[in-house]
């Protein structure tokens, strides 16, 4: 077993993890608001999603190719330089990942990968690394559009909801909303799946292209497909609680009728970008759904500073994970070769189970996940009141 065969392992290993970081800090935006309507119990909520993310995965390869030939430029690098330049923007999309999970902001998973990559890429390589037209057209100008798009939709579908079936009597409106929430929170999950499990198998590609196993041209192996949606499949099992409660009782106090109207704005858009290609954050998708619903609600409060924050870390997203791609590149180019790689992996340990035992303090799970919000804006995201049956405040 060479030493570029163990570093190969090493990033197959670390790319599976951010798939598996990425279902859990991108579960609720396929379940937050069913979740908040009481539509699905907690649990249920991420089994089902589980399933479906599993099942979304194998629909569609058009992102993963996006990932895998639009973000570094490859006729600039290859073999252990590639290999390098891939596990070094993984980690920098992992350890945002995590950071942003522990205080429970919804920021991007995917910019967070294309931040790392990036970062890495140019410190590698300089300007020259990076594929700028890709990174432009498919990532940031998607992710500019997509909240307003999507809060414009959900806005005016809210409207139309509530515009529709104001003459119905409020408790059969809300058991006949909560069952449509069942069916558009699972197309938001398979198509969650259709788009986020790509990226993974896009990041794995590179780095069998770069050990030299394929082409550029190959079709995707059908191994990368399977392990990259059980990854995601798992971690969304596992259930990012903390960001399920920002968005399902942070943003806006959902109700059914909300919540359906902002699963089929955000089905409908991440369906369309697969298509296309096109690697969109269904975490911005989601949040501007959502928010949508709030402005199409008469008299619903939406809480603005909560917004303001998830906007700041959307904005700092790319960047921050830019600067820990680089430097991961750093340290594992200045120490050179597998030990380089390894004292990287185990950097990355380390400060996942400092994060980890941090979020212990305050945990939040599928017991507490729908307390009430305390206070306004302003007040601390992972706050929450202990609650005495699952999934109810």
């Amino acid at each position: 077993m060479t030493a570029e065969f163990v570093v190969l392992l090493v990033v197959v290993v670390t790319a599976l993890a951010f798939d598996f970081t990425n279902g859990f800090h991108d579960t609720g935006n396929a379940m937050a608001t069913s979740i908040a309507t009481g539509a699905l119990k907690p649990k249920v909520a991420v089994g089902l999603s589980a399933v479906l993310n599993l099942v979304g995965a194998f629909l569609s390869v058009e992102v993963a190719a996006t990932v895998a030939k639009g973000v570094v430029n490859l006729d600039n690098t290859g073999g252990s330089a590639l290999l390098l330049i891939v596990f070094a923007g993984l980690v920098g999309g992992i350890l945002w990942n995590l950071a942003t999970w522990l205080f429970g902001l919804p920021s991007s998973s995917s910019h967070a990968l294309f931040g790392g990559l990036i970062g890495a890429a140019i410190a590698a390589l300089g300007m020259s690394g990076v594929v700028w037209d890709g990174v432009l057209g498919k990532v940031i100008i998607p992710a500019l559009l997509a909240p307003v798009v999507a809060a414009l939709v959900a806005t005016v579908g809210t409207w139309a909801v509530h515009r529709l079936t104001h003459d119905i009597p409020e408790e059969s409106r809300g058991k006949g909303f909560k069952i449509g929430q069942i069916g558009t929170a699972s197309l938001v999950s398979l198509a969650h799946g259709t788009n986020d499990a790509q990226k993974t198998m896009g990041v794995i590609f590179l780095a069998l292209v770069a050990y030299g196993t394929i082409t550029p041209d190959t079709e995707m192996p059908f191994w990368v497909k399977f392990t990259c949606a059980v990854a995601i499949a798992l971690g969304t099992y596992l259930g990012g609680w903390r960001i399920i409660r920002t968005l399902g009782k942070g943003l806006v106090e959902i109700t059914p009728p909300q919540g359906m109207a902002a699963e089929s704005s955000s089905a409908a858009i991440i369906l369309t970008s697969s298509h296309f290609g096109l690697p969109l954050s269904t975490t911005h998708v989601a949040t501007g759904s959502i928010l949508g619903t709030g402005l199409g609600t008469k008299g619903a409060e939406v809480r603005w500073g909560i917004a303001g924050r998830m906007a700041v870390a959307w904005l700092i997203t790319l960047p921050c994970a830019g600067v820990v791609g680089a430097v991961c590149w750093l340290i594992a180019h200045l120490i050179g070769g597998l030990p380089g790689v390894l004292v990287v992996f185990a950097i990355l340990c380390a400060l996942a189970g400092v994060m980890y035992l941090r979020s212990r303090l305050q945990p939040i799970d599928a017991s507490n996940v729908n307390a009430s919000w305390e206070g306004d804006g302003d007040a601390e995201i992972e706050t929450v009141t202990p609650v005495s049956q699952e999934g109810r405040p």
